[in-house]
C-alpha cells in the first residue's frame, strides 16, 4: 500500500505534472489543478540539462521530448566583438548518464503539453481553471466552487508566488537578485547547433538556445530595470536595441526579431525554504520551494527531481511518517540548496563584474547533479 491512497496537486508545471504521473502510475488517486485555462499557453523556450532528461525518461516522455526538441553536448563561449569570435568549445558532462544528451533544448508550451497529456493517461483528473480556496494541514481543500473534499497529502508545486506556501504559514518569499532577462522565441540559424554564451559588453549574458529543427529561443541579461510598462512594441525595439552589441549568429537572430508577442522580460528572483518543506499533510515541491536565476539552467531539473524523489518515497512507504519527511528533506534540501548558492553566486559574480572561476563552480555542481537524487 503506497503512504497516500489520494493526492491533491496543486499546479500543472513540470514538477505538478511529474508528480501527478508517478503517483498515478503506482496506483495512487491523483487530482491535478491549476488556476491557468491551459497550462501550455505561455513561454519561451526552456534549456534541460541531462538530469532533468533522466527524470523525463522515468516519467515514459523522454522519446516524445528527443522528437521534439533539440539535444546538443557542447558549450560555445563568444566575445562580444564584431565578429562574434569563438572562444571555446566547451564539452558538457552528461549528468542524466553516457546514454542521454548533456543538454536539450525545447518550446516550454510544448514540454507542458507532454507532460499534462502523459498525466492524464496515467490516471490523473486534471482541472484547468480551477483552483482552491482554503486549506487545513490535515488535507482538507475548499475549493472556489464551494466543493469540499479532504485528500491524504496535497502537493504545493504552484510556483514562485505559491497559494500553498502562504497558506502553511511558511513566511518565505522570493528575493530580487537584481538582473533582468529579455527571451525571445524565433527562427533558428542554420549556425546555431547549441547554446553559446556571450560576457562582457552591454548585458551581462547574451545567449541562445536551440529547441527545435527550425527554433530558438534567444535571451539578454541586464541589470533590472523597470521595463514591465513598456509597450509590446516599445519591449521589442529594447531587445533589439541591446542585441545589436552582439554579433556571428546574433546578427541573424536579431533580423527575425519582428514579432512583438515573442517578446518578454522577467526579473531574477531566489529562495529555498531551509527546512522541511512539509506542514502537516501538506508538502511544497518545485518552483513553490526553492528557486534561482537560470545561471546553470538548473531550474527544471530541480523541480523534476523533487517530484521523483517525493513520489518514490510515497510509493515505497505505507504511511506519512517522520521518517519518510525526514528522508525527502535530506535526499532534496541540501541538493537544492546548493543549486540555488552556486546560480546566485554565478550572478553576484557578473553583478560586481568579478570574474570568479565559472568554470570550477560550474562543473562542481554537474558532478553533484550527475549523481541520482
Amino acid at each position: 500500500m503506497p503512504a497516500v491512497r489520494n493526492v491533491l496537486v496543486v499546479g500543472g508545471g513540470a514538477a505538478g505534472a511529474a508528480a501527478a504521473i508517478l503517483l498515478a502510475e503506482g496506483g495512487v488517486t491523483v487530482d491535478l489543478v491549476d488556476l491557468k485555462p491551459d497550462v501550455a499557453a505561455l513561454g519561451s523556450g526552456i534549456t534541460l540539462q541531462g538530469n532533468a532528461l533522466r527524470v523525463l525518461r522515468r516519467l515514459g516522455v523522454w522519446e516524445q521530448v528527443e522528437a521534439e526538441g533539440y539535444a546538443f553536448d557542447t558549450l560555445g563561449l563568444r566575445a562580444p566583438d564584431p565578429a562574434g569570435t569563438l572562444i571555446a568549445e566547451l564539452t558538457d558532462i552528461r549528468t542524466g548518464g553516457a546514454d542521454l544528451p548533456a543538454t536539450l533544448g525545447m518550446y516550454r508550451p510544448t514540454l507542458a503539453r507532454i507532460l499534462i497529456d502523459r498525466a492524464t493517461a496515467a490516471g490523473a483528473r486534471i482541472r484547468f481553471g480551477a483552483c482552491p480556496a482554503g486549506l487545513t494541514l490535515d488535507g482538507e481543500v475548499t475549493f472556489a466552487d464551494g466543493e469540499r473534499q479532504r485528500y491524504d497529502l496535497v502537493i504545493g508545486a504552484d510556483g514562485l508566488r505559491s497559494w500553498t506556501r502562504r497558506q502553511v504559514g511558511i513566511d518565505v518569499e522570493p528575493q530580487p537578485v537584481g538582473m533582468g532577462i529579455w527571451r525571445t522565441f524565433t527562427k533558428r540559424p542554420a549556425s546555431v547547433t547549441r547554446t553559446d554564451l556571450y560576457y562582457g559588453g552591454p548585458a551581462y549574458i547574451a545567449g541562445y538556445c536551440p529547441t527545435g529543427p527550425d527554433s530558438i529561443y534567444a535571451y539578454l541579461v541586464e541589470d533590472v530595470q523597470d521595463r514591465f510598462s513598456l509597450s509590446p512594441e516599445e519591449a521589442l525595439a529594447a531587445m533589439r536595441e541591446l542585441a545589436g552589441a552582439y554579433h556571428g549568429p546574433w546578427d541573424e537572430i536579431r533580423r527575425t526579431l519582428t514579432d512583438p508577442a515573442r517578446v518578454n522580460y522577467t526579473a531574477f528572483e531566489s529562495h529555498v525554504i531551509d527546512g522541511p518543506w512539509h506542514r502537516g499533510n501538506v508538502v511544497l515541491i518545485g518552483d513553490a520551494a526553492h528557486s534561482c536565476p537560470p545561471t546553470l539552467a538548473q531550474g527544471a531539473a530541480q523541480a523534476l527531481e523533487d517530484a521523483a524523489v517525493l513520489a518514490e518515497l510515497l510509493l515505497r512507504e505505507d504511511a506519512l511518517t517522520d521518517d519518510l519527511w525526514q528522508e525527502f528533506t535530506g535526499r532534496r534540501l541540501g541538493r537544492a540548496r546548493t543549486v540555488v548558492e552556486a546560480s546566485l553566486q554565478l550572478a553576484r559574480w557578473q553583478l560586481a563584474h568579478e570574474r570568479g572561476d565559472v568554470p570550477g563552480l560550474m562543473a562542481r555542481v554537474a558532478h553533484l547533479v550527475a549523481d541520482p537524487a
